[in-house]
């Protein structure tokens, strides 16, 4: 049977199949893969196939039939330098492949097997040609009937038109004039293969140029659009590490043991080993990519798809129930047996919670909207642009950009949900989005935030000749308190966290609340803690106490207090729009004050100094940290996701020195000597710029801290160690600390003033073109958690606080004015 086979195989391909053809193959078999490169190398060629004993021919091992990956596939005749490489073939290159085809015939000198094989019986020599059409007939028939050439015959009914295609191996998404079509190796309806998007983060891990990572990611966003276009929304949440909005609360964040655990029962290899190379790399990812590499299978299964992927993670996010862990370990193995190259990586850092290449949510959003923008998406195939900057300038094409990245960014902003946004991209486009993606009660919106001030004279500078108010500012967890139309209510964090099941009281005391006419509703408020015997606000500290989720009211020890003071929806209505004193009207019209239980926030509307540094000292006796400053009637919208300055926060610590504490990420630990040995005794830390989306080194620390803060801290990190630098952590040499961490953690710190520094990074290029600034005489004081490590102090406002120094105000220094959004 082997002998006919591969007489029938040879005469189909050397008769039927035209070899240049080989590279536009798209071959889902591994056999077939084999089959074709067999035929198509000269050197796997009939010379693979070995005679053996009793006359009988044997295949070689798959090992020895493979091609390597590192090489380009050997095709007959000449071709053109790089043709190999993204390049249109024309019509004059096919056709001197099919000549040279045509005239490349078999060597004279035959072996014995070529004899066998292409050699004719001098007794066929002599049959009629009528037999010969027999033969011939009998001899497709058997050809089409084998298993291996119905596999042949479904690959190359999968030979796409376009000669331009590219291949797997040289999927190249950094390349300048990409070509969403021609550059990819996926054909049009075919499902995004799972390495087109990690061969995509593999190169923008290579790469710290913010611009170029996005240019690299709305390249790989530009073929899903136009190819498979139904993998658009998977792909985004794979960028993103999610699975769904934060909201909804599904997360994978598997444990790190668990996925050893998997890769163990998968590759063979023992814990030990496993646990070994994840210490000395730091990075579960490259040890599962190297254990996968050196792992052998009989048999390949399909190969991995974005969609696929996607969906299977989602599944492992919703397990529940008994034998929860056994199950999430199968659906991993079965990921984990199916990847190939830097797959496996990037499997299992998703599954990490961490895909660690510094790829932030605003990189992504306008990723997205510069593929938008490049290749609008359409319902037509081909689309009928193909890259829109062709066909404009420079400075318009910017222009065009700069509005469709603000419109996207906007509108994740108001309603941040991309099972929503998505759609409505690919059917009507991204002008479509403001009209179709509103803001919705039961969807969180990205809080408005305030820019910090030195002191009250930098307010009233700010605000001359416009009118504002004084709230007192609370020291407790931002409550953003949403009633739907049917009835549902929800509480969400500034990060969009549900909080709904942490604040059971809140809930049970809406009805009291809302007016008789109130049927939906979206509140602003401030959930702090409240003593009732002293009838006074509690610290942060103590509502920090409180259970996280799935709170039962009769447990509660530690009451809370709501106070409002703002109303960004009601009755289907969005208020964003309008003032703030039209809205804050409205809220007290609508709502009522419950004692003890909900308050409007305590303002005061003035435009003196007298009267603000009066009300000011009266909310630090009432325990609170401050004022925020707003404006009421000109320019005092709701700017969602936006730190703007018509809101100032005016902090009782401006007084001991900077006028606002510093939120920093934590970069590195120094181990601790003396007292402190066996823990860290002092930190790297660092603010966030979000331009470069880098963490700049802003101070080392080692005041503030308990024994038990370090210890905690020591616990902590320990788990989150990596062993070096991350590519976008900038910082010098000289600071560099014994360990290096994750940036998992955001800390709140004090210091005495801020100073130019030519060791430091933070705000490097704003204030000085060769100094950064840095942190002089910091103090830890608590840990904030309810903040993410992007919303940190970032380097804008670290220039802003140095430059609102009255020292450094009496020298002339000009102040900044420039506003980040989120």
């Amino acid at each position: 049977m082997p002998t006919i086979f591969w007489r029938f195989i040879s005469k189909f391909i050397q008769n039927s199949v035209v070899p240049s053809l080989q590279l536009r193959l798209k071959t889902n078999s591994k056999m077939t893969q084999r089959t074709l490169m067999s035929y198509f190398s000269s050197k796997n060629s009939i010379e693979n196939i070995k005679p053996v004993t009793n006359n009988k021919l044997v295949e070689t091992s798959p090992e020895e039939l493979e091609v390597s990956k590192s090489s380009p596939i050997k095709t007959y005749g000449k071709r053109k330098k790089n043709s190999h490489l993204f390049s249109d073939s024309s019509d004059e290159e096919s056709n001197y492949n099919k000549k040279t085809c045509e005239n490349n015939s078999p060597s004279k000198e035959k072996s014995p097997i070529k004899e066998q094989l292409y050699s004719t019986n001098k007794d066929n020599n002599k049959s009629t040609d009528k037999n010969k059409e027999l033969d011939q007939s009998n001899i497709n028939s058997k050809i089409n009937e084998t298993p291996e050439m119905k596999l042949l015959q479904n690959s190359t009914n999968n030979i796409v038109s376009d000669h331009s295609m590219s291949t797997e191996m040289y999927y190249d998404p950094t390349k300048k004039s990409y070509h969403p079509i021609n550059d990819a190796f996926w054909s049009q309806n075919q499902e995004t293969p799972y390495c087109a998007l990690t061969k995509t983060l593999l190169c923008i891990e290579e790469v710290s140029a913010r611009l170029k990572i996005i240019e690299i990611l709305s390249n790989y966003f530009r073929s899903v659009i136009v190819l498979s276009p139904k993998d658009l929304l998977p792909s985004v949440y794979l960028c993103l590490n999610k699975v769904a909005p934060d909201y909804t609360g599904l997360e994978l964040g598997i444990a790190e043991t668990t996925l050893m655990k998997a890769i163990v029962q998968t590759t063979g290899r023992s814990m030990a080993q496993v646990k070994s190379d994840v210490n000395k790399t730091g990075d579960l990812g490259i040890v599962a990519e190297k254990s996968k590499s050196n792992q052998r299978t009989m048999f390949k299964p399909s190969r991995l798809t974005v969609k696929g992927v996607f969906e299977k993670l989602k599944e492992i996010s919703e397990m529940t129930g008994h034998a929860v862990l056994a199950k999430k370990v199968d659906k991993i193995q079965s990921m984990f047996i199916a990847c190939q190259d830097s797959e496996a990586r990037f499997l299992m850092r998703s599954l990490a919670g961490k895909l660690r290449i510094g790829l932030a949510e605003q990189s992504v959003l306008q990723a997205l909207a510069l593929a938008c923008t490049l290749t609008p998406p359409s319902l037509n195939y081909p689309p009928e642009i193909i890259n829109i900057s062709k066909e404009m300038n420079e400075e318009k094409f910017k222009k065009l950009y700069d509005e469709k990245s603000l419109i996207l960014k906007t509108t994740y902003c108001e309603s941040p949900n991309l099972d929503a946004i998505i759609p409505i991209i690919l059917e009507k486009g991204v002008d479509a989005l403001p009209e179709n993606c509103k803001l919705t009660p039961g969807v969180p919106l990205k809080p408005m935030l305030a820019h910090p001030t030195k002191g009250v004279h930098e307010v009233l500078d700010r605000f001359d000749g416009l009118k504002f108010t004084c709230e007192w500012k609370y020291d407790g967890e931002r409550a953003q308190i949403h009633l739907t139309e049917d009835g549902n209510t929800y509480i969400f964090s500034r990060n969009q966290e549900n909080n709904t099941s942490k604040y059971p009281d809140i809930l049970n005391r809406l009805n009291l609340v809302k007016g008789p006419n109130v049927q939906s509703f979206v509140m602003d408020s401030e959930a702090v803690a409240w003593d009732k015997e002293k009838k006074k606000i509690m610290p942060f500290q103590i509502l920090s106490t409180r259970k996280r989720k799935n709170a039962n009211e009769e447990d509660i020890k530690v009451q809370v207090c709501v106070f409002m003071f703002d109303l960004l929806y009601l009755n289907g209505e969005p208020l964003v729009k309008r003032p703030f004193w039209e809205r804050r009207k409205l809220l007290k019209e609508n709502f009522i004050e419950v004692e003890e239980q909900f308050l409007f926030a305590t303002s005061l509307d003035t435009i003196t100094m007298e009267e603000v540094q009066d009300f000011l000292e009266e909310s630090i006796k009432g325990n609170c940290e401050g004022l925020m400053v707003k404006t009421l009637e000109e320019d005092a919208t709701y700017e969602i996701a936006k730190r703007s300055r018509n809101w100032l926060k005016l902090k009782k610590d401006y007084l001991d020195g900077v006028g606002d504490t510093i939120d920093v990420v934590v970069l590195g630990g120094y181990l601790g000597r003396g007292k402190r040995t066996g823990t860290y005794g002092g930190f790297l830390l660092a603010c966030y710029d979000p331009e470069s989306e880098e963490y700049q080194s802003i101070c080392k620390i080692g005041t503030g801290f308990t024994d038990e803060d370090l210890q905690n801290h020591t616990e902590f990190f320990k788990e989150h160690v990596i062993e070096r630098p991350r590519s976008y952590y900038r910082y010098d040499q000289s600071h560099e600390p014994d360990h290096w961490f994750e940036t998992i953690q955001v800390w709140e710190i004090k210091c005495a003033d801020l100073s130019l520094s030519p060791v430091h990074r933070a705000a490097l290029g704003i204030v000085d073109p060769e100094k950064g600034i840095s942190l002089r005489f910091p103090r830890f004081l608590r840990i904030r958690d309810d903040k993410t490590i992007e919303q940190s102090t970032s380097a804008q406002q670290i220039a802003e606080l140095y430059y609102s120094q009255v020292q450094i105000m009496n020298q002339g220094s000009t102040n900044t004015n420039k506003e980040d959004f989120y």
